[in-house]
């Protein structure tokens, strides 16, 4: 359940009528990190906001342009009214411009970088900021969204961990190593989440859960100061080849730059793959028809509002 405001309907003026808010993409997981890693890459949406008397609309230009609504349905709006609603702050009438670089459903985590960002805009708008601290707009997006993981680096940016405590979203940064460039192998189709989710089995056997958290132990050591064990600590028994049958190029994909001793994983729910290093051009030149290859860096500063 959402939460609410106690006291007064309205608590909160609107104090500036227009925001610009820059949110990276994420990829979670990470291997054997499951539900709980991520990381923001440097590709970015840019949502630009006005408050206004008037009906909402929305303009898309980018990844989603005339697929996605233009009204109060959008994502970012609805991330709006949500936090609009929250801090008790008067529901204006919105004209969004987004200017997206962030693919949909590629398992780059598209959805929460739209609701971090109507959040952090919101924040960006009204009386009291502080109202809105980052530990709220965590948790807001969380229940909007439903995923932490990705929520996290969108926020905070860097490398994140996140988890849930008795409903309370938390997540704490680690002091991520310089990476260098990194690869995302981006397929021209695309994989809704929930069916990448439905193909995961309810249990799964001991020994293999084992393995992951030790693997999912390294990979903090492996992101921080030992990224020579990087290849070790992306291995994953969790979730990644039970996906196999809903996206076999992807997890064939991952399976063969591994074999060929590159740190590659399923980039969320997929059916994007990260890399954690520059895939050579030799590489790149043997992906499957219709894959493209983004070399982003790692995004340390998360959600901003970008200066007037």
């Amino acid at each position: 359940m959402l939460l609410r405001p106690s006291g007064s309907v309205e608590t909160m003026r609107l104090v500036r009528d227009r925001a610009e808010v820059q949110v990276p993409a994420t990829s979670a997981n990470l291997g054997p990190g499951f539900d709980a890693f991520g990381l923001a890459l440097s590709v970015h949406d840019v949502v630009r906001v006005r408050a206004t008397t008037g009906a909402t609309h929305v303009r898309v230009d980018g990844a989603g342009q005339g697929e996605v609504p233009d009204g109060e349905d959008h994502l970012v709006v609805r991330a709006m009214r949500i936090a609009l609603d929250q801090v008790g702050a008067p529901q204006a009438g919105l004209e969004l411009h987004c200017t997206n670089a962030i693919p949909h459903g590629r398992g780059m985590g598209s959805s929460a970088a739209a609701v971090v960002a109507g959040i952090v805009a919101v924040r960006a708008l009204i009386s009291e900021p502080e109202a809105l601290d980052d530990d709220l707009v965590l948790q807001l997006a969380t229940e909007l969204e439903g995923h932490t993981d990705n929520a996290a680096p969108a926020l905070h940016g860097g490398v994140t961990i996140a988890w849930i405590d008795e409903g309370a979203a938390h997540a704490a940064g680690l002091d991520a190593a310089e990476l260098g460039p990194l690869s995302v192998l981006v397929p021209r189709h695309r994989l809704p989440t929930r069916r990448a989710r439905a193909a995961l089995p309810r249990t799964v056997a001991h020994g293999d859960a084992a393995k992951n958290v030790a693997r999912a132990g390294l990979l903090t050591l492996a992101l921080t100061t030992r990224p020579d064990l990087l290849m070790a600590a992306t291995a994953d028994w969790l979730h990644q080849e039970y996906r196999a049958e809903t996206m076999p190029e992807t997890v064939g994909l991952v399976r063969t730059l591994r074999e060929a001793g590159w740190p590659a994983v399923v980039s969320g729910a997929g059916p994007a793959v990260l890399v954690l290093g520059e895939l050579g051009a030799a590489q790149a030149a043997q992906l499957p028809e219709g894959w493209r290859v983004r070399r982003p860096s790692l995004d340390r500063d998360g959600a901003r509002v970008l200066a007037d």
